[in-house]
Formats: C-alpha cells, structure tokens, sequence
C-alpha cells in the first residue's frame, strides 16, 4: 500500500505512517461497531486511502464524527468547519452557506487526512459536488434514489436505470455506487460552471422525466405523505451546503457497510451487505480491481439539454419544488407546509 509504513506500538496507542506523515491512533482497540474496533476502522480507511482520496480530493468535506462507536444510544456530530489546531498536513478550503454565512471546511488532499479523520472517530465523509477553489460552482449533479417504506434496494437500482436511461439519451456517462444502506447514488460529472440552483433544476428535471416513465416507482414528491411505497429522488440533495456520503465511506450502522463504486452490471448484482469495512479492503486491491469510477471528471458534461427540459417543465406549469427546511425562502418556491396541513388551513 502506497504510503504505509510500519506499525509500532506506543502503550495503548498506535503509530502509523501514511503518504509519508505520521498518524497517532488512540484507544486502538475501542469497539466502535459490534464486530469492529477503532483500529479496524482506521486501517479500512488507511488502505483504500488512495483509491478514495480519487473522489475526495479538495471537496469541501463534513466528518460525521462518532466518538464512542456506532452503538445504539451513542451520540454523534457533523464536524463541519475546519478545526483550530490541525496537524499541517490537513487543509481547509472556503465556502459559503445558502445564508451568505461564510465557512472553512476540510479538504482532504492526501490519504494521510483521510486517515486523520478516521483517527478523529469519524465513520462517515460527506463531501460537497464541488471543489476548491471554485466551490460554489458543482461539478458534479448527484441523484439520490431513496426507497420509501414498502420498496427496498431492488426498487432503488430500477429507478436508477431509468434516470441512466433518461440521461443516456444526451449522451451523458453515469456513475453509480450503493448508498451503504438500501439506497442507490447515480453522479452525472458536469462542467463546473453551472449554479447550484441550475444543477438542482437539471436534477428536478431529470427526476421528473423518470416519474413519468414509471410513476408506480418513482416519486418527487418531497412531503413523505405523498411518496407512498415508491423510490424518493432526492433532488435537494443538490442544492447549496449538502453533501453526500464519499465513495468507500463507512456508514454508521451495525454492519458497517461502505458506499460503494460499481459499474453498472455489478449494481444490478450485488447486494449493500456485499461491502463491508471487512469486505472492501481486498475487493479493491490494485490487482484485483479497477475502479469504475476512475477519471470521472474528464468526462464532464454540457448541463444545457437538462436546463432546456426544466424549462419546458415550466412552461407546461410545473412549479419550483420545495427546498430543506433549513434553507432561507428562495425564489419560486411554494409553502414549506405539508399539504395535508395546507388542505386543513
């Protein structure tokens, strides 16, 4: 493994070298999943470190931290900003809040921060759809496909071949990875010179052209008392300050499944639990492995031909769409009121 050096034993600690810095880990052998320790954790991330770093590097990036494990009844907390005192390996990048409010995130530039965070308790990477310096410009258009009571993993991929479907009739290449849970991610790599309130549109138009082809699946409906037993495409998952779980994070559950990178045979395959902290590390192994993710970013796209169908969609009538409750009030957006509670009103 690129930049591993030897292990040695300080007490209770352990002393890595990663991509040439050095790692102190604590409390090594601190259970932090029922059939994992800190350790197994920060190895797991040591060793698809440089596979990873692919797809995580100079994104603005939250650390969901989880000091005592992921065990029920343990708390947890999203490590936004950019700590006072890092080693000076870690740097940070700027961004903005939808507020206007400025930030400083981390922005992992070498396996060894990846690394860090893990030594840091963190299980999950979220990371923007941009990079620095550029970060209020994506350069990636993110569908999240999100099974509703009653659908699972099997409805997710079916709904997710639609959206390839759709896309694919522009000439677009796709992406795909297992959430970590019963989920399906699709990334489209575009040109970053788009807004995130454009991207967020082209999603929406995209996810609305996949209910068309299959209502009975699909849903855009973002009040959950509409969705009904049908796959959510999580448009907002576009929009300013929102971040998906990396390619290779760990997910915060009991089997500690990992977010997976497939082509596209293989998603249609395979099942969450097939990618574990346990079972990754020798999936990925350089020569057993290519990544189908590799090189994303040469092949970025035009947003134009979804633009053009959000425009048409407004035209037909079809409104903005809700956006998270956290955000300020944005421009065309209807009430943030649950329409039951509306109807009531």
């Amino acid at each position: 493994m690129k930049g591993y050096g030897a292990r040695m034993a300080h007490g209770t600690a352990l002393a890595l070298i990663v991509d040439g810095h050095p790692i102190r880990v604590t409390s090594p052998d601190k259970p932090f999943f029922p059939h994992a320790s800190k350790r197994d954790l920060v190895e797991y991330y040591v060793a698809v470190g440089d596979r990873m770093i692919e797809h995580l590097r100079d994104r603005p990036t939250a650390l969901e931290r989880w000091p005592d494990g992921v065990f029920e009844g343990h708390e947890s907390f999203y490590q936004k900003h950019l700590p006072k005192a890092v080693p000076d390996f870690v740097q940070g990048c700027d961004v903005r809040f939808p507020s206007g409010r400025p930030g400083r995130f981390i922005a992992p530039s070498t396996p060894a921060v990846i690394a860090w965070a893990a030594q840091m308790s963190t299980v999950t990477f979220h990371a923007w759809p941009s990079t620095a310096p550029a970060t209020d410009l994506p350069d990636q258009l993110r569908l999240d496909f999100d099974p509703a009571p009653g659908t699972g993993f099997r409805e997710a991929v079916r709904a997710a071949l639609i959206a390839r479907e759709v896309v694919g009739e522009w000439g677009w290449p796709t992406y795909a990875k297992t959430s970590g849970g019963r989920g399906v991610h699709v990334y489209v790599p575009v040109i970053p010179r788009c807004s995130f309130v454009e991207v967020r549109h082209a999603a929406i138009a995209i996810g609305r052209e996949v209910e068309r082809r299959d209502p009975g699946l699909v849903t855009m409906s973002w009040w959950k008392e509409e969705r009904g037993a049908r796959v959510f495409i999580d448009y907002n998952q576009n929009a300013q300050d929102r971040s998906m779980a990396s390619a290779f994070s760990v997910r915060a559950n009991a089997d500690a499944t990992c977010s997976m990178p497939l082509d596209w045979d293989d998603l249609a395959e395979c099942h969450p639990t097939d990618f574990t902290l346990a079972t990754v590390p020798a999936i990925v192994a350089p020569e057993s492995w290519s990544d189908p993710w590799s090189g994303m970013a040469a092949r970025a796209v035009d947003l134009a031909p979804a633009l053009d169908a959000w425009s048409r969609d407004v035209a037909r009538g079809l409104p903005e769409l809700p956006y998270p409750p956290d955000f300020p009030k944005m421009p065309g957006e209807p009430p943030r009121v649950q329409p039951s509670r509306r109807r009531q009103g």
